[in-house]
């Protein structure tokens, strides 16, 4: 059984937020690069086409970003989980 009382949960922080928030965003940003590559192939896009313009830009968020997403998000648990630690060594 645990001696824990209910209300003395470890407070989220700033960053914790905004990494979380990137995470977000970049995995939204992954989807919409993505979709546009389909967009553009079902409406007669060639894959010399998109060697030139914005879609070498799209191509690659389209692989960094759920790579930077997991990251982002691998730190936020990881931190989460030192900041739980700390807090019950004080107990």
């Amino acid at each position: 059984m645990s001696t824990r009382q209910g209300g003395e949960d470890v407070p989220v922080r700033r960053i914790d937020r905004i990494l979380a928030a990137i995470a977000l965003g970049l995995m939204l940003l992954s989807v919409v690069c993505f979709l546009s590559i389909m967009i553009g192939t079902a409406s007669g896009m060639s894959q010399p086409d998109f060697g030139s313009g914005v879609w070498p830009i799209v191509t690659v968020v389209v692989y960094v970003a759920p790579i930077l997403a997991f990251v982002c998000l691998m730190t936020v648990v990881i931190m989460a989980f030192v900041r739980r630690s700390r807090a019950n060594k004080g107990r």
